[in-house]
């Protein structure tokens, strides 16, 4: 869980104006739409603070990939039911992927809760909390119609930053598109964000130039399959202008060309990828493109034919390995993360020495490992979960010891080597300490001045662990 960075109510733009507060569980593109949803009551009159306490409004940005997600949030609201009784005007709020999955069912579980809003009516939840009000405030309504539900999916969420104030630091995300047209049987996705709507490149250019203005300097493209970005617009007549690679119909490879060009952006990286659509143009704008990092997010999820067909992945093993020898063919010196699942339906033994074969293999820079967990809704919700807990914890331990040996292996290698790096901030343990990346993704640490935040320096690397690199400044 995390929570997004807020205004204080000190800043708030009047003493007396209502103030939001909102709590993200999840994923990256939950940390983004937390930062639209404060930026829509800013511009309603909202303070925005980082105080419960304080609020007037309470809003839980939710997630529903892992079942421990949705019973933390569950249980952050169940401890608020007190807190509506002495203020009984506090509205509280759930949003994102578990508001859409449970819909009504929320206010069966949580009585106290006053508003559902899914995963594409962010932009409405200030008229939403307003409409709750007025409801309080009509003689004769009953509790339960006071209560709100919008999880309509037909519309775009509409981003409009006009007028908001960034405060994220120099880092942003940016999602580029919204929903998955792919059907992982283990993923929820599809259900709770829809299917993929892209939005068009200057949309996005003219979003990622108000971040820039607003003193970001790096920015990571959102997608679930973000490399799918522009399957879905439609497929123009003869006569539209070419794009890298086919005509008519922009693809990631222009995307990133456009963010190129924008003055004041340091740096462009990626999530998350999906084999099935990696091809040469990407790989040639990775390569030709110098603010794009060299890394990769690309999840195998399993090192068996037998459990990626179960899993609906789109691809077997040869396919991957084609699609990374591509990438490593164009671009010499990328590096690639990998997701994991383990435990998942029917995995043997065999197909489970297969992961820990295949992340040995292609040496992956960055691994993401989980035991597999059946969520309602999903297509192997139907199968029989018939990996006991036991064997799925001792083997998620078995995959991480491979994959911090790989890891490991990655880093110390480039010690001795001077890697130019982007020094992204400061450690919050140690501020005399910098964090940084280099432009394949390696994180590297070192002393140096506060005043090398946000610019990229020549780093000598000393020494390597499992999940990083520690230097020095090059002289």
């Amino acid at each position: 869980m995390s929570t997004t960075r807020h205004q204080s109510s000190a800043d708030a733009p009047d003493h007396e104006a209502p103030k939001v507060h909102v709590v993200t569980f999840g994923c990256q593109m939950n940390k983004y739409d937390s930062e639209l949803v404060e930026g829509r009551f800013q511009r309603a009159g909202y303070g925005v603070t980082d105080s419960m306490d304080e609020a007037d409004v309470l809003l839980f940005n939710t997630c529903s990939v892992r079942d421990h997600a949705e019973e933390r949030t569950w249980s952050w609201v169940g401890e608020l039911k007190r807190a509506k009784e002495k203020r009984p005007d506090l509205v509280i709020g759930l949003m994102g992927c578990m508001a859409q999955r449970v819909e009504a069912e929320a206010f069966q579980r949580a009585a106290h809760v006053d508003l559902v809003a899914g995963t594409r009516q962010f932009h409405h939840l200030p008229r939403l909390v307003e409409e709750v009000r007025v409801r309080r405030q009509t003689p004769g309504l009953l509790p339960k119609e006071m209560r709100l539900l919008a999880t309509d999916m037909e519309e775009d969420v509409i981003v409009d930053r006009e007028g908001e104030a960034y405060r994220g630091g120099n880092h942003a995300y940016l999602a580029v598109m919204r929903g998955c047209d792919l059907n992982c049987t283990y993923c929820i996705v599809p259900t709770t964000r829809g299917r993929v709507r892209s939005r068009p490149i200057e949309d996005l250019a003219q979003e990622a130039e108000w971040l820039v203005g607003q003193g970001v300097q790096v920015l990571t493209l959102l997608g679930q399959t973000v490399n799918s970005y522009g399957e879905d617009f439609d497929k123009p007549g003869p006569g539209q202008p070419t794009y890298r690679g086919r005509q008519g119909r922009p693809s990631l490879a222009d995307l990133l060309e456009r963010m190129q060009a924008i003055e004041g952006l340091e740096r462009i990286r990626l999530i998350t990828l999906h084999p099935a659509y990696v091809t040469r143009p990407l790989a040639e704008a990775i390569r030709d493109l110098s603010k794009v990092d060299r890394f990769l997010p690309l999840p195998a999820q399993a090192g068996s034919d037998e459990v990626l067909k179960r899993m609906k992945r789109g691809y077997t093993l040869d396919l991957y390995r084609r699609r990374a020898d591509l990438l490593r063919e164009v671009v010499p010196d990328i590096e690639l993360g990998s997701d994991w699942i383990v435990g998942f339906c029917g995995e043997s033994d065999a197909d489970f020495a297969g992961s820990e074969a295949f992340l040995e293999e292609q040496q992956f820079l960055v691994n993401y490992i989980f035991k597999y967990d059946p969520r309602p809704g999903t297509r192997a919700d139907d199968h029989v979960d018939d990996v006991a807990d036991v064997v799925k914890k001792e083997r998620n331990q078995r995959l991480l010891a491979v994959s911090e040996r790989v890891q490991r292996r990655r880093f110390e290698a480039q010690i001795g080597k001077t890697l130019p790096a982007f020094l992204d901030s400061l450690s919050e343990r140690d501020e005399r300490v910098l964090l940084g990346r280099t432009l394949t993704g390696m994180a590297v640490s070192l002393r140096a001045p506060k005043g090398l935040v946000g610019t990229t320096r020549d780093v000598i690397v000393d020494e390597a662990g499992a999940f990083g690199m520690a230097g020095r400044l090059a002289d």
